[in-house]
Formats: C-alpha cells, sequence, structure tokens
C-alpha cells in the first residue's frame, strides 16, 4: 500500500464530524519522519478516542522510544468515531496515522496497546479501515504485522485470530528488539516471508503468536494443555520487565494533545510494580516487582518535562503513588522547586494507611487544593479481609477527620460490588462507611458543607491474579445491592444529601469478564458484535448487553458453552486456563494458595518489607525488588 498521505482526501470530510481537531495531528512534541528515510516503521494505536488515547502513557513512551532511532519511524492512530467511519467508508478513505496521515496498511508493524478488554471491536474497525484483513491467517507479506500489548495482552486468546504476536508486559526494549529483528530480516530480503519473521520474533521468548500454538478442547467443552505445534518455539512464552526505570526516563517530550483529553497534565511514572497483593488487582500481580524511580530521575524527568509541554500539573504516578520509599522528599523537593509558580503536584488514588496531612500538604501548595482520593475497595472488614486490603474503617476515619481538619472539603471513596464472597451486608456497609466519613468530617471542621462521594465498579475476575478461579457476580445480582445501597445512603437524609453516588450497572463487566478470561472460541463473538456494529464497547452510550448477549448465544452455545461458562462458572485446580502457557512470572501453585486465603479470609503482608512469600516472579524473571531510600534530596533548579 501507498504511504502517501490521505490528509487531502480526509480534510473536507472534517467539517461534517465531531471533534475535528482530533484527527489533523501536529501536536507540540509530536514526530513525523521522511518515509523514505527509514527501515522500520511502526503505527502504534491506542483502540479508544483521541481524548482517551493520546495521553496514555505506554503508546507515548513507545512513540518516544523508536523515533529517537535514526532509521525507524513511529506514528500513532486512535480510533474514529462512528460519524468519521461512515464517511470514511463512503469515500474509501483508510484508516490513517495522525502524525502524517499515512495509511495503517503501508506500515511493517501495528502495535496496539489494550488497557482494557473493552476495545477489541475498535482494533477490529481499525483492521478493516486500513484494508487489513481480520482474521490472520489471511495476511501476506504486504500487510502489517500486528501486535497487541498492554495489560489486556496477558490473556490474548480472544483475539487471537485477529493478532499476530502479542508482548507480555514492558515494552521498552521488547519493541527496540523486534524492531532488530524486523531490520535484518528486511535487510536480508524477506527471507521465509511473514512465517519466517513471525518465527524469528517467537524464537526469541517473549513473543507469543497464537498461529504457533494449538488448542483443543475436551468433549465437556474444558480446554486441554495448549502446546506449540512447530520446533523454534517455546512451549511458553515469558512477560518482559524493564529493571532499571532511571535508564528509561520517558516520556522526555510530553505530547500536548491539540483537542480537551481525560488527563490535562504532565505524567511521570515514580514506580513501576505492586507488591500489596491485593486479590482483585491484575495491574498489581502482573507489574511485579516494584521498581522504584530514584529521586534525581524524578526530579530531572518532571523539569524536563515541563520545559517541554508547558503543563501546570504533574501527575507522580504508580499503583500505588504515596508507597515509594522516599514520597515525603519527593514531592517537598518538588514543592520547593516550583514555589511561588502555577505547577502543582497530584497523585491518583490514595491508600489510606501510606497517606499523611503533610504529603496533602506538599502537594497542594503550588496548587489548588482539589478533593482527596481513597481506594477502601470494599465495605466491610471482613471482605476487605478477603481481597487483602489491608485497612481498617478506624484508619480511614482518622485519615479523613484529619484531611476534612485541615481544610479539605471533598473526599472520594472507591469501591467494588461483585466480590467473592460477598454478601448484601458487605455492600450495604458502603452506606454505614459513608455516613461516617460526614460525621467524623463535620466534627473535625466544625462545617456542614462537606462532601463524601462513593464511586463504585463492577468486580471482574482477571486472570494472573488469585481470583482467576472465582465465579463472577451475575450482573442482576449487582444491580440489586447497588439499588439497596442507594436506599440505604438515602436513609438519613441529614447525612445522604452530602453523599454522592456513582456506579455502573453490572452488564458492562459480565461482558469484560467474558473477554478477559476467555479462549479462542470468544473470538468468533467479538467478531459478530462488531460487524453487527460493536464500537466504543467501553462508552455506556455505545455499549449494548443485548447485542453482546445474543451474539455470545448464538456462536457459543453451539459449541456446548455460554456466556457463564466464562464468567459466572467457578474454576477448579487442576482446570487448564486458557493463559497458562503465558508465564506472568507468578506460580500457578502460589496463586492457588493466595485464593484459599482469601476464602479463609486470611490476609498477607506486602513483601517489600516482609521476607518473601514465594509468589515465583523474583526468580523467574531474574529480576528483585528495587527499592529505596538513597537518603538524597532534590535541589533547587538554577535560575537562567
Amino acid at each position: 500500500m501507498s504511504a502517501e498521505s490521505v490528509f487531502p482526501r480526509l480534510e473536507p470530510l472534517l467539517p461534517r464530524v465531531s471533534k475535528p481537531v482530533q484527527y489533523v495531528g501536529g501536536e507540540l512534541n509530536s514526530t513525523v519522519k521522511d518515509w523514505d528515510a527509514t527501515t522500520v516503521r511502526w503505527a502504534l494505536m491506542y483502540p479508544d478516542a483521541y481524548e482517551v488515547g493520546l495521553p496514555n502513557q505506554g503508546v507515548m513512551i513507545l512513540y518516544e522510544v523508536l523515533n529517537e532511532l535514526p532509521d525507524v519511524l513511529a506514528e500513532r492512530t486512535y480510533a474514529v468515531w462512528p460519524d468519521l467511519e461512515a464517511l470514511m467508508r463512503e469515500h474509501g478513505v483508510p484508516q490513517f496515522t495522525v502524525d502524517a496521515h499515512r495509511p495503517l496498511g503501508a506500515f511493517d508493524l501495528l502495535g496496539v496497546s489494550f488497557s482494557t478488554e473493552l476495545g477489541y471491536t475498535n482494533l477490529l474497525t481499525a483492521l478493516d479501515l486500513g484494508g487489513i484483513p481480520l482474521h490472520a491467517v489471511d495476511r501476506t507479506d504486504e500487510h502489517p504485522i500486528v501486535i497487541a500489548g498492554g495489560h489486556a495482552a496477558f490473556n490474548p486468546e480472544p483475539i487471537a485470530d485477529f493478532v499476530d504476536a502479542a508482548v507480555l508486559g514492558d515494552g521498552e526494549e521488547a519493541v527496540l528488539e523486534i524492531t532488530d529483528l524486523v531490520r535484518t530480516w528486511k535487510q536480508e530480503g524477506r527471507p521465509g516471508g511473514r512465517d519466517e519473521l513471525l518465527t524469528r520474533l517467537a524464537e526469541t521468548g517473549g513473543v507469543y503468536v497464537p498461529k504457533f500454538y494449538d488448542v483443543t478442547f475436551d468433549d465437556a467443552g474444558a480446554l486441554n494443555p495448549v502446546t506449540p505445534n512447530r520446533d523454534r518455539v517455546p512451549a511458553t512464552v515469558a512477560k518482559r520487565t524493564t529493571m532499571d526505570l532511571d535508564a528509561w526516563p520517558y516520556p522526555k517530550q510530553p505530547l500536548v494533545p491539540l483537542a480537551e483529553s481525560v488527563h490535562e497534565r504532565m505524567s511521570v511514572e515514580i514506580f513501576r510494580g505492586c507488591t500489596r497483593g491485593c486479590r482483585f488487582c491484575q495491574a498489581g500481580m502482573i507489574t511485579r516487582p516494584v521498581r522504584e524511580r530514584s529521586i534525581q530521575g524524578i526530579g530531572e524527568m518532571v523539569h524536563r518535562g515541563l520545559e517541554a509541554s508547558g503543563f501546570e500539573e504533574v501527575g507522580l504516578l504508580s499503583l500505588s503513588s504515596a508507597d515509594h520509599s522516599e514520597i515525603a522528599e519527593v514531592t517537598k523537593g518538588l514543592a520547593d522547586r516550583y514555589e511561588g509558580t502555577n505547577t502543582g503536584l497530584s497523585l491518583p488514588s490514595t491508600r489510606v494507611d501510606a497517606f499523611n496531612i503533610d504529603l496533602a500538604n506538599e502537594l497542594s501548595r503550588n496548587g489548588r487544593r482539589s478533593g482527596l482520593t481513597f481506594a477502601p475497595e470494599g465495605g466491610s472488614e471482613r471482605i476487605r479481609r478477603v481481597i487483602n486490603k489491608t485497612v481498617s474503617e478506624a484508619d480511614l476515619i482518622r485519615t479523613v477527620s484529619a484531611a476534612y481538619a485541615n481544610g479539605w472539603r471533598q473526599v472520594k471513596l472507591y469501591f467494588m460490588c461483585g466480590l467473592p464472597t460477598e454478601t448484601d451486608d458487605d455492600v450495604l456497609q458502603i452506606a454505614a462507611m459513608a455516613q461516617e466519613v460526614i460525621r467524623a468530617g463535620r466534627k473535625a471542621s466544625g462545617r456542614k458543607d462537606i462532601r463524601c462521594t462513593i464511586s463504585i465498579g463492577g468486580f471482574v475476575p482477571k486472570p494472573h491474579t488469585p481470583f482467576q478461579w472465582a465465579p463472577q457476580c451475575d450482573p442482576d445480582t449487582v444491580d440489586s445491592r447497588l439499588r439497596k445501597l442507594r436506599e440505604a445512603v438515602n436513609s438519613d437524609r441529614g447525612l445522604g444529601r452530602n453523599i454522592g453516588m456513582r456506579y455502573h450497572d453490572g452488564k458492562p463487566s459480565l461482558i469484560e469478564g467474558l473477554l478477559s478470561r476467555g479462549d479462542r472460541r470468544v473470538g468468533r463473538v467479538i467478531e459478530r458484535v462488531w460487524r453487527e456494529g460493536g464500537r466504543f464497547d467501553g462508552w455506556s452510550e455505545h455499549f449494548s448487553y443485548e447485542r453482546w448477549t445474543t451474539a455470545a448465544a448464538a456462536e457459543l452455545e453451539p459449541l456446548g458453552v455460554n456466556i457463564g461458562w466464562f464468567t459466572t462458572r467457578e474454576r477448579t485446580e487442576d482446570e487448564v486456563l486458557p493463559w497458562d502457557h503465558l508465564d506472568s512470572g507468578l506460580d500457578k501453585g502460589w496463586l492457588w494458595d493466595d485464593w484459599q486465603d482469601a476464602l479463609s479470609e486470611q490476609e498477607l503482608d506486602d513483601c517489600r518489607w516482609t521476607p518473601c512469600f514465594d509468589c515465583g516472579v523474583c526468580p523467574a524473571m531474574g529480576t528483585d525488588i528495587e527499592i529505596g531510600p538513597t537518603g538524597r534530596k532534590l535541589l533547587p533548579l538554577t535560575p537562567v
């Protein structure tokens, strides 16, 4: 396919669509390279709208890492809204990159980063618009190699028909190795064609190529062990782990969106991984071990990123940012550096037991004092023991009382509904907790105008977690408990008017559960949903539960299984799971033991500060926990 820009054909269509600016490119710090001066060409996709995809750190990092290589080109593409999709089909405009508006089909590689499984239908739209066959088996040497990454790629089986390969884990070093292999293969004259290139990728042991593995089922519909079908392919594929984060200080020049995006800030990842051991949290399990960025490394990234972007807020990101061993020194050092400027600092959701007022005051010293967000996750002490969220209600009340006493007016609390072993009472205790927060806040602040918002998500059991064997709660039960919770919140009108409640019904969570724990049979459901109009399933206004359940019934029941087989059914210890041949480093026996501990309501400590619990990651990956403190301080910036 020609690499010529499609913009002359696209531009006349833009006045006819919503938010046309998201398709024009040219953002600050974006890169456009000479096509003919490069050897290996990547298109990087975040399969959601521009406003969600542009701030994504994973895509932004890979975009910069690849473009630093003189003979490599990387451009970005995002899902187009249905209004533009219809016009593109009508006028023959293919899926394009926003950087130079080149057609997707012209690139060597298409890397797709999945943060959630609900982006799968958007991948199919992009492939179809790009003139790339939906099924990997139908692609030729002329088509890009389609590679999935991101957290959802830890079980790529539901999209195995549509992707050529998947990479588990950290991408920085992986994309460079893949680039080297593609460069060498092209320089050698493309020996053996597409099949040989995929074999070379699979041989590394860090790239999963689904077509090289046979998937079979027994008479009852259960999965047999997945086995390789050629000699040069390993039996299991291991995740990638980037150990020294200071050696990878990306993004150095953050992209600045042209259109409004979900995060209007510059973000710095201060550490990667988590060992808190929350049993529901796939991100915490699959990103082990903890690897901290040094205080100097953080300071340099913030300084360089602000100069390059002009953002006025810096987000200090990780799965539990207040757990950084030098978080107090980091926040004080940054607040000192930027005092008197408009630069504010923020942390994402913070653990109650890692929070203190000194930390909050440093974060708000130069910026506005926004609300504080905490994630108890479960309403009762019992359910928090089940999920290993080791925080008590007394801890929470003490923390929020201190916050309200020090001038904060708004606290947000995150919970989940549908957790394993959950009862109605576990959920109703969320209301009691929220009411107690308001009482304590009024007492501490002496004011009546404080607010508490409870935000509730449906729980989805995920691969590579202790809950991968758990039955998922059905939507009717989730919805019933949420109705009862709302009634309980409003039962005391004097307190209820200060409590906000945000939640989603249980239906999208069930479909996410189908996609997260599904096997290759689920691919035909995804394709049918897409052919019947499924797009942007992560957006409530586009999601159709009926479309998914109808497609699942039509495609799965002739195979002897149904949607409940993948969602509400409990798994046994000896069952082969669709991702067993994909190694996250976690020992399956340890995960099963932790699942039994959950059922017994036994908690497990954070292994950063205790002896090893033998989860398997460090020996399996040849890695180790890397944390401070370094004892160093951030020096003031020298004025120029």
